[in-house]
């Protein structure tokens, strides 16, 4: 019989108990994420300082670009969505993110390339370099020193901010986003950047405090975000460009360091359709069937699919005080509300901060800790990503 602390959901146990227990916390993290992840605030700190002495200012010397092209993928999708938030709608010219090989074909002369690799061998990011500097972009390339991206960047006559590569890449957001900060400020594109860089880094480091593993679970945030994900197939909303992009991270993170799969999106666009799935087996008829038994109740012609799906939907709202449209505050209030009536549990946390990044990074940075305590929780190694390995070595 399990323990008080024990319990069985979607056919896998959760041991709430690994959460307290300081060895069993260190064990179940053998590749020291945890550590990694509560160097954000540093990676900001150090990483603008490197940026501006690789001369990355220097890309606003020929003035303001017509387009700003952010390309990579991994933590470097989210990076670039760092300098979407931070830029904004405000911003005098586009910020694009770009996850694919090559370039668009309307890329030239008078935009910028953003170029990140977390390892510095991505062949997506080493083509777009190699075509970038062909057709003429200025171009700015991040990742680690002594790499491929490294080589290409120094053939091209760019400015390149060498990173840690010694890190995991999913815990190197921040080291990636910087210099792309830094680079905006010069540009033109976001204001105040410097302000909301050290505002972020004061940020997370305020996060890593909270969230760290000898901090019990009753009064740790992200400890308590853990035991409410797990066991549920979590949907997350972000209700304005930032905490979207921080729905984004979390789907990337969740998966990558807990396998665990989640829908994510924004209000109004795909939120709107996604929440159709509220009356769905993982919804409505869920919540209906747990309510039947229950009772003590068993009908013989109740769809027989509902007895053998345990897993429920979860909405994680991910709020945004007085950054959001007021359409998007009430259908995140009408949400709720339909949610509750369905049986679908809700948790809504607010971004925190003055400006976009600080808002941004106070979401990702909570989020990110809960990944990992949420593989520990299921019993999941955090720091592996076989498949990932393995999907790479295919040719």
């Amino acid at each position: 019989m399990l323990g008080t602390r024990e319990r069985l959901t979607t056919n896998v146990y959760v041991d709430e108990h690994v959460l307290d227990e300081p060895e069993r916390l260190a064990a179940a993290d053998p590749g020291g994420l945890l550590r990694a992840l509560a160097t954000g605030g540093r990676q900001i700190r150090e990483t603008w300082r490197l940026a501006e002495e690789a001369g990355a200012g220097r890309l606003g010397a020929d003035g303001r670009p017509r387009a700003v092209l952010v390309v990579g993928t991994g933590a470097a999708a989210g990076a670039s969505d760092v300098l979407a938030a931070a830029a904004g709608a405000t911003s005098p010219v586009p910020v694009i993110g770009h996850h694919d090989h090559g370039l668009p074909g309307w890329v030239g002369v008078a935009d910028v390339v953003l170029a990140i690799s977390g390892s510095g061998r991505s062949p997506l990011t080493l083509n777009a370099v190699e075509e970038a500097d062909r057709r003429g972009c200025r171009i700015l390339a991040v990742g680690p020193a002594d790499t491929p991206l490294h080589y290409l960047a120094q053939r091209a006559r760019a400015p390149f901010v060498a990173i840690d590569g010694a890190r995991p890449e999913r815990a190197s957001l921040w080291a990636l986003a910087t210099p792309l900060l830094v680079a905006g400020a010069a540009l033109g594109v976001c204001r105040n950047a410097a302000v909301g860089a050290e505002a972020a880094a004061a940020r997370l480091e305020e996060i890593a405090t909270r969230s760290r593993p000898s901090s019990e679970s009753f009064v740790n945030p992200a400890k308590l975000l853990a035991l409410e994900l797990a066991g549920t197939l979590p949907m997350i909303w972000g209700t304005s460009p930032a905490t979207a992009a921080a729905a984004s991270r979390a789907a990337t993170q969740l998966a990558v360091t807990a396998k665990y799969p989640v829908l994510h999106g924004g209000l109004p666009h795909p939120a709107i359709y996604q929440i159709a799935a509220f009356d769905g087996v993982f919804g409505a008829r869920a919540a209906a069937a747990a309510s039947s038994d229950d009772d003590g109740l068993d009908d013989f012609f109740r769809d027989r699919v509902d007895d053998q799906l345990t897993t429920r939907l979860r909405l994680i709202l991910l709020r945004d005080p007085g950054s959001e449209h007021p359409d998007v505050s009430r259908r995140a209030d009408a949400g709720v509300r339909v949610a509750a009536e369905r049986g679908v549990g809700v948790t809504e946390l607010s971004a925190a901060g003055s400006h976009p990044v600080e808002r941004l990074a106070s979401l990702v940075g909570l989020l990110d800790y809960a990944s990992v305590y949420l593989a520990m929780l299921i019993g999941i190694d955090p720091s592996l990503e076989p498949a990932i390995h393995d999907l790479d070595r295919v040719r």
